[in-house]
């Protein structure tokens, strides 16, 4: 028999009922999706036609601004117009593919951290052979690998979801379509499912995570044969990628590497990952690295000098 879906449409309570609330919070999130769209497109423009930024370390940087603009554009909006107009209804459809893009570019962030690990590794501790290791088409598969990653990932997760019987209420007590909130609603046994979703979200999340700490580990006991100069440097850019690691995978170890319930601090969590992560990337990763504050300012210098001709 097919499952019994009589839910056509979901309702997102979103963060807050206040309506004073929800105008302060519509505001709030619109600046923060403008600087988030600002920042990383920066990022992207300024890899790209910037010829000092030609290494690999950019190319997966622009990567992930490129990413981050995605995945901030699958979440931001619809929280947005919930709190401005009180619109919080979204159909079933639209809910799956929310849910589907989330997980995809999420999921396709988690292998992409991993790979730009990996670029670090070889260039601290392997120098003298980098360009040889790092070449272009290498890039190109790694890249390719985490959207791989990230899709497969994305596709267990909705495929888990969408058969089963939805037959109401269809309230979502969460400001957008995930996993754990989805089912809550689901009017059958989820135990398996709520296994599944550990095991294809909690587990690799954990286990990336462990190998991030374990790679970074290896490069920071290798910087204690280098001079003082070269391991501030490296310590400057490391830092920046542990920091972005850490934003990103404690929420989505919480969120998701535990029994499928949901908790008051999920909607806190779930906005710091989806929503202040994108947009402090782009300054996390520009301010401590002086070769890209260098490189936009020379973008802007000479955008300024075409504009006055």
């Amino acid at each position: 028999m097919e499952p019994v879906n009589n839910v056509t449409y979901f309702v997102l309570l979103g963060l807050t009922q206040s309506p004073k609330e929800q105008k302060i919070l519509s505001v709030v999130f619109s600046l923060f999706y403008i600087f988030t769209i600002m920042g990383n497109l920066l990022i992207v423009m300024t890899v790209t036609v910037s010829k000092s930024l030609g290494s690999p370390m950019y190319f997966f940087l622009a990567a992930l601004s490129f990413m981050d603009v995605i995945y901030a554009s699958v979440i931001s909006p619809q929280l947005i117009s919930g709190l401005f107009f009180g619109q919080k209804t979204i159909s079933f459809q639209a809910c799956m593919i929310q849910l589907f893009m989330e997980h995809f570019f999420g999921g396709s962030e988690v292998f992409l951290l991993l790979a730009m690990a990996y670029d670090r590794y070889v260039a601290i501790c392997r120098p003298l052979h980098y360009l040889i290791i790092m070449r272009h088409w290498v890039c190109m598969v790694l890249l390719i690998v985490s959207w791989v990653g990230g899709f497969l990932h994305s596709v267990i997760q909705l495929s888990s979801l969408y058969g089963l019987p939805f037959c109401g209420p269809n309230v979502i007590d969460h400001f957008l379509c995930d996993m754990y909130p989805l089912l809550k609603l689901v009017c059958t046994d989820t135990y398996v499912v709520g296994l599944l979703v550990v095991a294809n979200g909690g587990l690799i999340c954990i286990i990336i995570f462990l190998l991030l700490l374990i790679s970074y580990g290896v490069i920071l006991h290798s910087l204690k044969n280098f001079s003082q100069d070269g391991r501030s440097k490296a310590l400057s850019t490391c830092g920046s990628h542990i920091t972005v690691v850490v934003f990103f995978f404690v929420p989505c170890i919480f969120m998701y590497a535990r029994p499928a319930r949901n908790f008051p601090i999920d909607k806190s969590l779930s906005v710091f990952y989806t929503v202040i992560t994108p947009m402090l990337n782009p300054l996390i990763y520009t301010l401590r690295n002086s070769e890209m504050t260098n490189a936009m300012k020379k973008l802007w210098r000479r955008k300024v000098i075409s504009g006055n001709k």
